[in-house]
């Protein structure tokens, strides 16, 4: 099992970091430019059981990735769960900690990949490498958005 966590402080309070992923588009926000990965379908928001469909794209191959919901606790933490998908296992943990009016988010995944310790071994530090990118731009993009409603006239 591979462990990957990405950590950062948003300059907002919880519930505008929280509101902010329950947006209707935010997995078109959050997936990096240079990703292949379109969401064919999202049904249930954040909340426990929603389900979020994905179609990955290795070189031309494309593969479905479909993840549940399986934990959901309001300005504190969700978390998904791969139902089926390009790993053996993959459960990522989103949390959301209050720190002196800003936001510790937290991403934390635990994961296995097919074909075992091996395959981990030669391949995981390439998965790690696409991880940290892909959440350092994914805090970065949750960072200026969250901050920016800060700004805005009338904003909590």
């Amino acid at each position: 099992m591979l462990h990957f966590k990405h950590s950062s402080v948003i300059d907002a309070p919880v519930e505008v970091v929280w509101k902010f992923h329950e947006r209707p588009d935010i997995l078109h926000l959050l997936t990096p430019p240079w990703q292949p990965v379109q969401v064919v379908r999202r049904e249930g928001g954040l909340g426990e059981g929603a389900i979020t469909e994905f179609r990955l794209f290795l070189g031309p191959l494309p593969l479905t990735w479909l993840a549940q919901h399986t934990e959901c606790e309001k300005y504190r933490l969700f978390t998904d769960k791969q139902i089926s998908g390009p790993f053996e296992t993959w459960v990522h943990r989103h949390e959301f900690e209050p720190e002196e009016g800003k936001t510790r988010l937290t991403d934390d995944i635990a994961y296995s990949m097919p074909g075992g310790d091996g395959v981990e071994l030669v391949s995981g530090w390439l998965i790690q490498v696409q991880l940290e990118a892909m959440f350092r731009y994914r805090h970065y993009i949750t960072k200026r958005e969250c901050e920016k409603k800060l700004d805005m006239p009338g904003s909590i």
